[in-house]
């Protein structure tokens, strides 16, 4: 076999012949063995070659014929063994009153509506079965039924769209019916409604339906000879107004952001008062606001000094310290609602320093109650001052006015 291209033995003895020709022709014997020997070879079979059936006459590929007359389609074929030639009508069921004659040629006599299709000729013998199709167009008839029927459902309303059937040799127009389906009708049967299409559209718009009821809907053509069977038919449900929900609100999460105090708080003595400067926080998801700068004098209570420098900053001139004290800064950081802890403390005093007075300073950086007293003595000083005034002002007119009245009485005595 070797000798023999595309000859080859399977596993289970048979023999493939990729290619049938005349080295294949002749008489074949199997002969089984094992490592015990052979039974012995099998009955001869003999190897025949046979031609499949092949055309030598096609239909064409399309047919038009008027209703009532007849239609004669030829279809032949060879082979060996001679091929056996049938017609069938794609898609009909059941027998067609088709016929065909001695020369396997399909004749349609008289034709009629229903033998409009796709018609195929099939050539069959022992070896193999070939086939070819033709289409039928019979004329002067009413249209066939359109076909793929879609819906496609809107906001109260349809969109029904389809495939033309054959018009029957005749222009066509078609229309759109369609009916709710109601559990309890009014009446035994519910009535249709039927829309017209425009002419050459294959797709219609219905309006104006009822929200989550469902429709039939249904096609049908027309042309000057009559109406065509109606399509199948479709059910759908239009959409409704659309309801807005909405979504919960999801859990609040409590997000933890630290913030760092700034770093790194110096103090340096100049000729204008006492230079701080620091290193900024630490990077946090949140940017920074700004700084408030804190003090005390002689170990008293902490104090806010200044609460709006800049975040950028990183620098603060004090000025006006009280000379011969003792004083404590430290810095906090602000990053939107959220307060930093206090810097480290730098000590600063101010025993032999040349202190020069601001007119920015806290004045003379006095503790608050006693900062209160002072204005409260001045206060009420003034108050005072013009309550007496008034008081003289009120007694010297009263005095006045007696003094007129005793000369005009002096005046009057003869």
């Amino acid at each position: 076999l070797s000798q023999l291209p595309g000859w080859s033995v399977r596993s289970d003895g048979s023999i493939v012949i990729a290619t049938g020709n005349d080295d294949a022709l002749g008489v074949y014997r199997c002969t089984p063995y094992n490592s015990y020997g052979t039974a012995g070879e099998s009955r001869p079979t003999r190897v025949l070659l046979k031609d499949p059936p092949t055309f030598t006459v096609r239909p064409k590929e399309e047919y038009f014929q008027e209703v009532g007359r007849e239609l004669v389609i030829p279809c032949a074929a060879h082979g060996d063994p001679p091929p056996t030639i049938t017609w069938l009508k794609v898609g009909s069921v059941g027998k067609n009153s088709a016929q065909v004659d001695g020369n396997s040629s399909l004749v349609l006599h008289p034709l009629i509506k229903e033998q409009h299709g796709v018609w195929e000729c099939t050539a069959t013998n022992r070896v193999a079965s070939v086939t070819t199709a033709t289409s039928v167009h019979v004329l002067g008839t009413s249209p066939h039924a359109v076909t793929n029927v879609s819906v496609l459902p809107l906001l109260l309303a349809a969109n029904i769209s389809w495939e033309p059937g054959f018009d029957g040799g005749y222009f066509q127009r078609f229309s759109v019916w369609y009916t709710p389906l109601v559990k309890h009708p009014p009446r035994a049967h519910h009535d249709w409604v039927s829309l017209s299409v425009p002419a050459g559209a294959q797709h219609l718009l219905v309006e104006n339906l009822q929200p989550d009821t469902s429709y039939q809907f249904s096609v049908l053509a027309q042309n000057k000879l009559g109406s065509g069977p109606f399509s199948q038919i479709v059910t759908s449900v239009p959409r409704g107004f659309p309801v807005t929900t909405v979504p919960p609100e999801p859990p609040a999460m409590t997000v933890h952001v630290f913030l760092s105090p700034p770093r790194a708080l110096t103090a340096n003595e100049t000729v204008r008062g006492v230079l701080l400067r620091w290193d900024p926080p630490a990077p946090s998801p949140v940017a920074l606001s700004g700084y408030a700068l804190e003090l005390r004098q002689d170990k008293g209570g902490w104090e806010v000094l200044e609460r709006s420098i800049p975040g950028t900053d990183t620098q603060v001139l004090v000025p006006g310290l009280i000379k011969d004290a003792f004083y404590e800064f430290r810095l906090v950081a602000f990053a939107g609602s959220y307060i930093s802890d206090p810097s480290n403390t730098v000590n600063v005093s101010t025993a032999g320093m040349e202190v020069y007075p601001s007119r920015t300073q806290l004045p003379e950086l006095l503790p608050q109650p006693v900062l209160a007293g002072v204005i409260g003595g001045i206060c009420f000083l003034s108050v005072a001052v013009i309550f007496s005034t008034m008081a003289a002002c009120i007694m010297n007119r009263r005095r006045a006015a007696r003094v007129r009245k005793r000369r005009q009485g002096r005046s009057r005595d003869p």
